[in-house]
């Protein structure tokens, strides 16, 4: 069996589901280093703008909703089926607190910056701190100030990551977030370069995975 897994995680800060995928992803790494203590684990974030289209300050995110999905019904019952899920993995999403769905590729473009300066330890906190930011504390991470406050929460300074002191509001380029190939929708695991998972499978299902695909020497395996 290889004691080698690579795990490439695609996501928005937007999808609530990431934030699930997340925490079954946590659960299910604590259980696998149980069965597997000498594995070595590399994971990566790549983040995916799922609405690139919008306006660089966002727009109201409960009219975005209704648009999006039709009738006020509608969007209670998908908001119902999220904070469903997401109380499974002990998660109280506060969709009263979102006051804008935002434009996030300057926050995306903040967190692979921070991913180029390593240390693990700050990229974790960082993601975490920026996926709470917006669903937990209905922050605007559209918002440059917004963004550098997180960072500097998490121990980047500013600068670091590219907020110029004298011109924070200085739109961000998206240009560095382009991979080989983008999914089409996120959350979307790669496990090894060799098999694929859509969506926010739960912690049983990719320790499942895991087994799987470290017990493969050189078949290849389609997702």
């Amino acid at each position: 069996m290889s004691h080698q897994l690579t795990i490439d995680v695609y996501f928005d800060f937007i999808c609530p589901w990431c934030l699930i995928c997340k925490k079954h992803l946590d659960e299910a790494l604590v259980q696998l280093f149980k069965e597997e203590p000498t594995i070595r684990v590399a994971i990566q974030w790549h983040g995916v703008q799922l609405l690139p289209d919008l306006p660089e300050q966002g727009v109201p995110f409960d009219a975005f909703y209704l648009q999006r999905l039709g009738s006020a019904a509608a969007v209670s019952e998908r908001r119902r089926q999220v904070h469903q899920a997401a109380m499974k993995v002990g998660v109280a999403i506060d969709f009263s607190s979102i006051r804008q769905m935002p434009n996030t590729a300057m926050a995306h473009q903040m967190f692979q910056q921070a991913v180029s300066l390593g240390g693990t330890v700050r990229q974790e906190a960082l993601l975490e701190r920026m996926l709470s930011a917006y669903f937990l504390r209905g922050e605007d991470i559209s918002d440059p100030d917004t963004l550098a406050a997180i960072a500097e929460e998490c121990g980047y300074h500013r600068l670091d990551l590219g907020f110029d002191a004298q011109q924070g509001d200085a739109p961000f380029s998206t240009s560095d977030l382009s991979h080989k190939q983008l999914p089409y929708s996120v959350p979307y695991i790669v496990l090894n370069e060799r098999l694929a998972l859509s969506g926010a499978q739960n912690a049983d299902e990719l320790q499942d995975a895991f087994r799987y695909i470290l017990s493969l020497t050189s078949t290849p395996v389609h997702g």
